[in-house]
């Protein structure tokens, strides 16, 4: 569960620049090629919470051990950002068919669940005759309007 921002531990540019053994110059080029984004006090100092610090020690390791370029770097990033959103969407897809196959399973059909619509009472939905129900309910508007004193339909 993330931590409140009251809670958060930050440290300032010079405390990470003597942890990482880096220039604080070398974190403002981080932080100009948008490789972090710490977080700024009310005074415009940089502040790197744990995440920026994860992060920046990804950044190291592809630098000073793999010998990765500041642009192989962002790729780098990217791509493992975009991974981690494909996997929540696989996650997201895998709970839902398990939770079809469980449905099938034990005979429920959600498809005429109950519904709030609006602020209004709960309503049966019948998600199968929808398009019948949308055309039913244009009808019904249709002849509500015509019934109207000195209404025409032309």
């Amino acid at each position: 569960m993330p931590r409140r921002e009251s809670q958060r531990k930050y440290l300032m540019i010079s405390a990470v620049a003597e942890r990482f053994e880096i220039h604080p110059q070398t974190l403002r080029l981080y932080e100009r090629e948008g490789l972090i984004a710490p977080r700024r006090s009310k005074g415009n100092t940089r502040l790197y919470d744990d995440e920026t610090l994860s992060r920046l020690e990804t950044i190291l390791t592809l630098t000073r051990d793999l010998g990765v370029n500041l642009a192989g770097v962002e790729v780098i990033l990217n791509m493992r950002e975009q991974m981690e959103g494909m996997q929540i969407e696989v996650d997201r897809l895998l709970a839902f068919v398990k939770q079809e196959i469980l449905d099938r399973r034990t005979g429920v059909d959600r498809r005429y669940a109950l519904v709030q619509v609006g602020r209004g009472p709960l309503a049966r939905a019948n998600l199968d005759n929808q398009e019948t129900s949308d055309q039913d309910t244009r009808s019904r508007r249709g002849s509500r309007s015509s019934s109207r004193p000195g209404s025409s339909r032309r």
